[in-house]
């Protein structure tokens, strides 16, 4: 464990950003909204010059990132309402974020630094900066398990594991080589978004580039495909008991998918879209609401970034 500021990281990033919006070409995607949004169902990110990650904190809080900068922002769903929350030192970066509630602590994907960030929810402090490998990549999205948080890389078949025992303390990165199909990495991007199953025992991960769904067992390696689910452009995954959603970021839309009990195979129900969505990347689940990042990375020029809220049902 410990702190790296590397200045190749923010370039590596916005080449990555590049090669997305270059990919998009390739997949036909829904119009942008050509205006900024309004009403209740957005609240805006203030000051934020990019935008990716999300995650639900106790009650209506959530904490989403500023891509590029790292910073952290805190807002209420019920409210409507967001601020800076953490402003993070140089050479950070924001992506994918989960919470462990119980302890107070806030996971973040730091892209193409190759690191991991531990913010306490209560005082915003940096609790723990890991480099989870020197080669290189991009760590995208982290998921929480009993173990810990676990985090993918889309340029390599690994993932990444931050012990958390129950008070809190953390432990030294623990790396998991991947067998089966979610290995490929033909793909610019590759393994994306990450979630657990309800007993914790199984992780489900996201493949960008194949547009599909792998199961991973955490103790081995081993993925398998999730059979009967096509979701091209898929992003960041939120799952709760045998339901999933699928934000597909280049679409703007969010698939709902039903998954079979022993999670071998599953079926898209329904596709839920939004006016408000642009390039949509992750999402948080609040009841019976998504709370949506919107990435922006198909709008030229675009200066406001925000969290739309949309029915976790079509």
């Amino acid at each position: 464990m410990f702190h790296t500021t590397q200045n190749s990281g923010r370039t590596l990033l916005r080449a990555m950003i590049g090669v997305l919006a270059l990919t998009a070409l390739l997949i036909p995607a829904q119009s942008a909204a050509a205006n900024k949004p309004t009403g209740q169902s957005v609240i805006e990110l203030p000051g934020a010059t990019s935008a990716e990650g999300i995650a639900a904190g106790r009650g209506n809080t959530f904490f989403a990132g500023d891509l590029t900068l790292g910073d952290i922002y805190r807002g209420d769903v019920r409210r409507g309402t967001a601020q800076l929350f953490i402003d993070v030192p140089d050479g950070r970066a924001a992506v994918g974020m989960t919470v462990d509630v119980r302890n107070n602590l806030l996971f973040v994907a730091g892209g193409a630094t190759g690191q991991a960030y531990v913010y306490d929810t209560s005082t915003g402090a940096t609790v723990a900066t890991y480099q989870l490998t020197a080669e290189a990549s991009f760590i995208n999205d982290v998921a929480l398990t009993r173990e810990g948080a676990w985090f993918t890389n889309s340029a390599r078949g690994e993932l990444y594991l931050v012990p958390v025992s129950r008070s809190g303390e953390l432990g030294r990165v623990e790396t998991l080589t991947l067998t089966g199909p979610a290995v490929d990495t033909a793909s610019a991007f590759n393994l994306n978004g990450i979630a657990a199953s309800a007993n914790c025992k199984t992780l489900i991960v996201a493949h960008s580039g194949i547009g599909a769904l792998y199961t991973v067992d955490p103790e081995n390696g081993s993925s398998e495909v999730i059979a009967g689910v096509n979701v091209p452009a898929v992003d960041g995954i939120v799952v709760q008991g045998n339901r999933l959603w699928a934000v597909q970021n280049q679409l703007n839309q969010i698939s709902r998918v039903a998954l079979k009990s022993d999670l071998s195979s599953g079926e898209v129900r329904g596709v839920i879209t939004s006016p408000e969505f642009e390039t949509p990347t992750t999402a948080a689940l609040f009841g019976d609401t998504l709370a949506v990042v919107n990435a922006k990375f198909f709008t030229p020029g675009a200066t406001d970034f925000e969290v739309v809220l949309v029915p976790a049902r079509t």
